[in-house]
């Protein structure tokens, strides 16, 4: 058992898949000397090389590009975009070719890419540095869309999307990159799709990833004091949705809140709200809510705190849902 920043986490599974297997290679802008712009590869060229851990031009659609190509003479290769709001030049490659690939050729063709993408607010950053883009790639068929919210599942989950034969795109909440948590290396690590009951309650379930993982447990502590038990389930896949594991705990509590911090319309709260009404309209006591970001561009990081879901925003969902 180690204790572990998600940082470092995500570095200790980058090893161990290099180790593991010879054709898994890393390539991005930076990520070899410099071990990245968060120092998520830090120590991996110097270990296994520079034709394993590449340095390439800053061309996103090149990179992902490449990767295509290396996927169908038998790699596996993970790509870093170093912030979200730079994977838009990647994102045609992404759509048009690493997801359709597999279908186009009737399953003779698979294309095990990952791409890792750092994303979210919260670090102070300028523009184009602290999006969500996750709805953009849960809305292509052929894609896997996973977020991992603590260390462990950092270590674990970033393993298991390597070792997958679909394209994964692997979003990092780069907020919580300095924050530690045991990882037990030597543990039998859940499904790569399986949602994760965080905190068990009885009066309301609160559904988040990602970033908003830790948040809604702080405020599931917060409502305990004022007598309501809150349960917190991190999706961690986005796409596919364990939704057996998320209609399980809104039977049980019959109300539901999703918070996320991408635009509130057309996010994938809206597609879990659906999901909920349509299989639980009978079930549930109140309306799903939703606590998200809001439907503008992301704002200057004097006034991104006011902008993002926080833990009063959320209690006031929990008083209004309480409510009905």
């Amino acid at each position: 058992m180690s204790t572990l920043t998600l940082g470092r986490a995500l570095n200790a599974g980058l090893r161990r898949a290099l180790e593991a297997d010879p054709k898994v290679l890393l390539a991005g802008q930076d990520i070899g000397a410099l071990g990245g712009v968060f120092r998520i590869t830090e120590g991996l060229q110097r270990d296994f090389g520079e034709d394993r851990v590449i340095d390439s031009p800053l061309a996103e659609s090149g990179i992902i590009g490449t990767a295509i190509g290396l996927a169908m003479r038998g790699y596996r290769p993970v790509c870093e975009i170093q912030f979200e709001g730079f994977v838009f030049p990647g994102f045609d490659q992404i759509v048009t070719q690493l997801a359709k690939f597999h279908f186009r050729s009737n399953g003779a063709i698979r294309l095990p890419v990952v791409v890792r993408i750092p994303y979210g607010g919260g670090i102070g950053a300028i523009e184009h540095h602290s999006e969500s883009p996750e709805s953009y790639f849960v809305h292509t068929p052929g894609l896997k869309v996973v977020t991992c919210s603590h260390p462990a599942d950092a270590y674990w989950m970033i393993q298991q999307a390597i070792a997958s034969d679909d394209p994964v795109i692997f979003f990092e909440p780069k907020r919580r990159y300095h924050e530690k948590g045991e990882v037990d290396e030597a543990a039998s690590p859940m499904p790569l799709h399986q949602a994760r009951v965080a905190r068990l309650g009885r009066d309301i379930t609160l559904l988040a990833w990602g970033p908003q993982v830790k948040t809604c447990l702080e405020v599931a502590s917060i409502a305990e004091e004022e007598g309501r038990s809150v349960e917190v389930v991190d999706l961690r896949s986005l796409s596919p949705i364990d939704m057996v594991t998320i209609t399980d705990s809104v039977k049980r509590t019959k109300r539901a809140i999703v918070v996320h911090e991408a635009h509130r319309t057309l996010g994938v709260g809206a597609e879990l709200a659906a999901r909920l009404g349509e299989e639980l309209f009978y079930t549930m006591e109140a309306p799903v809510l939703r606590v998200t970001g809001y439907d503008t561009p992301y704002p200057w990081s004097r006034v991104e705190e006011d902008w993002l879901p926080n833990a009063d925003r959320i209690l006031d969902a929990i008083d209004e849902s309480m409510g009905y």
